[in-house]
């Protein structure tokens, strides 16, 4: 009976663990759940470590009162026995960290006041507060320069066909539908000077740069323009030949002539001539 158990505990331990054992102190909460008159308050104000004491309490007080209610210092001040001086800074303290912001507004009269906005969130009091950055302006591609104009628009298909067949001769010269829409009218006006389709075509790809085109449509453009021909010489218009009428005989003297009809001759019309 002398005999000792080796693997039974030497000393019973405590079901507390030493970090929740009452002996030591330390924070027990007896709570009860409210279900009215409360407010709630985030633990990021409640346990700030930048505010003091008198700014924590004074911002939990200021954010359980109703909408309205009259927060200036000296109604604060009137309210709590920590006087004007420490109630200011306090304030400045809650307005700093962003549970505050103080605008001024005119009022129908002329007067300007002063509104105090309580904030339960400083980081978006914050992002209020602080102007959003301006978005970079999108820069937008130069119009393309003028072309020439034609008189009809007859020629616009075959000015679009041109155009759109440049690409065959020059890689660079891929447009765009809006692109060939704009130059097809200088195209056009060009066909309309007695200007054939291979003569427009040397006049625009001849010469081109060797270097990467950034905006072939642009060069394609200056160059109806600046090289554009002038209009044909006038010539006036040639008159229709004479109109030959079908030999006829008269009906009266049996002699031929020409006319439109059958009938009689100018001298048998005319009573010249009697058979």
């Amino acid at each position: 009976m002398d005999t000792q158990n080796p693997s039974a505990p030497t000393r019973v331990r405590s079901r507390i663990a030493d970090h929740d054992h009452p002996n030591r102190g330390g924070l027990i909460h007896d709570n009860s759940r409210h279900t009215a008159r409360f407010t709630v308050i985030g633990n990021h104000l409640a346990q700030h470590a930048d505010l003091s004491l008198l700014a924590i309490g004074l911002g939990t007080h200021i954010q359980s009162l109703p909408r309205g209610a009259r927060i200036d210092i000296k109604s604060l001040a009137a309210r709590f026995p920590e006087g004007v001086t420490r109630i200011a800074a306090a304030l400045r303290e809650l307005e700093k960290h962003g549970y505050l912001r103080r605008v001024r507004e005119r009022v129908p009269g002329g007067r300007i006041v002063t509104r105090t906005i309580s904030c339960n969130q400083p980081s978006r009091a914050r992002e209020a507060n602080e102007p959003r950055p301006r978005r970079a302006p999108v820069a937008r591609p130069k119009a393309l320069p003028a072309v020439p104009t034609p008189v009809t628009s007859a020629l616009l298909h075959p000015a679009t066909d041109l155009l759109a067949d440049l690409r065959r001769h020059d890689t660079r010269l891929l447009l765009s539908a809006t692109d060939t829409a704009h130059l097809a009218p200088g195209v056009a006006a060009w066909l309309e000077r007695d200007v054939s389709p291979a003569e427009v075509r040397r006049a625009l790809i001849d010469g081109l740069p060797t270097e990467p085109l950034h905006r072939p449509a642009a060069l394609l453009a200056h160059r109806l323009t600046t090289h554009l021909p002038p209009p044909p010489p006038f010539s006036p218009p040639t008159p229709p030949p004479p109109v030959r009428h079908p030999l006829r005989n008269c009906d009266n003297c049996d002699r031929a002539f020409r006319a439109p009809e059958p009938g009689r001759c100018r001298d048998c019309s005319s009573g010249g001539r009697l058979v």
